[in-house]
């Protein structure tokens, strides 16, 4: 599968009319890993990444946040050859960058992790999550017609999605259903955002029992940002990713992917058929 896929065994659950089947089989995850991007010997920036073209991922960042305008503004780039995984291979999640512009200035410098290792790894970015993690999981286990149903109901609710047909929505649902909160964004990290820290200004943390829906795959910051506001579950309507998955299985999030008409995987936790 390479770098970019990865296979996991994910629960298929199918509504056919009569009742509800259910299958075991393989199914392809997007790898998403950390990558975090050094210039001129200080740490930048650790963004989430499917790995590829990293180079160019790195070029077209250092051009937006304005340290260099031209190619020639770039000395070297590199992978960090100290930042190895379990195994002592190279993980390339770390890259070096040299530039004519010095020593980075304090207002550039953003989120960023920091460790006593060359870089970070899937399973460090897990650790650190978990060890964070504010709230413990209360543990559900929903019908799957419900959940099949939630990103339809999810939907209704979507005003600005209707006029521009391009906007991601999160919600909170009860266990039984019912739409409590509702927010849209262009960019579902910012929706979710809307959503938790709603919750938040009404002191309704941790979500316990609660479950996050979206209107976009299932990335490792949206499982993290489920995970560290204590909601129950997660429903995406698209594909999860393989560090998503890790994420929910390690802090007992409930996890369903493809969630919509009437199918889901379900990746992690469980569902009464």
């Amino acid at each position: 599968m390479g770098r970019i896929t990865r296979n996991a065994r994910v629960t298929r659950i199918v509504s056919n009319g009569e009742g509800l089947s259910t299958d075991t089989r393989a199914d392809t995850l997007a790898v998403e890993e950390p990558l975090e991007i050094r210039v001129n010997g200080t740490a930048l920036t650790t963004t989430m990444r499917t790995p590829g073209h990293d180079f160019e991922l790195v070029t077209g960042l250092l051009h937006a946040e304005g340290l260099i305008t031209k190619a020639s503004d770039l000395l070297t780039m590199r992978y960090c050859a100290g930042a190895t995984g379990p195994n002592g291979e190279n993980t390339y999640n770390v890259i070096d960058v040299q530039t004519k512009t010095g020593p980075l200035q304090p207002e550039f410098i953003r989120n960023v992790t920091t460790t006593s290792a060359c870089g970070v790894c899937g399973t460090t970015s897990i650790d650190q999550i978990v060890k964070r993690q504010r709230h413990e999981i209360a543990q559900v286990r929903p019908s799957a017609s419900l959940l099949m149903n939630l990103p339809d109901r999810l939907e209704q609710d979507q005003q600005a999605f209707r006029r521009t047909g391009g906007i991601h929505a999160a919600g909170t649902f009860t266990l039984e259903g019912e739409a409590l909160l509702i927010r849209e964004d262009v960019g579902r990290h910012n929706a979710a955002d809307k959503v938790i820290g709603a919750l938040l200004q009404e002191d309704k943390l941790p979500a316990e029992n609660l479950l996050l829906v979206m209107s976009s795959r299932a990335s490792f910051e949206l499982v993290q940002k489920a995970v560290l506001a204590g909601f129950s579950g997660l429903v995406a309507v698209s594909a999860a990713t393989s560090l998503a998955v890790d994420l929910a299985r390690e802090s007992g999030l409930l996890l369903t992917g493809f969630t919509r008409g009437n199918r889901m995987n379900v990746y992690s936790g469980e569902v009464e058929l």
